[in-house]
């Protein structure tokens, strides 16, 4: 019997918290791009998205402090998983909004 306590997350609750909040801050940064530049066809070209997404994954990591994970641990693959799920999230659903056109 183990009397250790164990302080931060588990593997598994720390693969899906850092996941998650990566695949929210992509929805989250295509949502923010699509309001402040639009959903029209000049927003697709506009370099000013970019910069929401970059936004949104440098912003993670105090959140990711805030809820246990410890980000020190973070060895070169886990930042560019963070960063490739953000992208892809972005990308995704802002495709979505500028093909739909949708009004934010």
């Amino acid at each position: 019997m183990a009397t250790e306590t164990q302080t931060g997350l588990t593997g598994h609750v720390r693969g899906v918290t850092v996941t998650t909040l990566a695949c929210l801050a992509g929805v989250a940064a295509a949502v923010v791009s699509a309001a402040v530049v639009g959903t029209g066809p000049e927003a697709a070209s506009s370099v000013r998205t970019l910069a929401f997404l970059v936004a949104a994954i440098a912003g993670q990591y105090p959140l990711l402090k805030a809820v246990g994970v410890d980000v020190s641990e973070f060895g070169a693959k886990d930042h560019l998983y963070v960063a490739f799920m953000t992208f892809s999230l972005w990308f995704v659903s802002f495709a979505i909004l500028l093909t739909t056109g949708a009004s934010l």
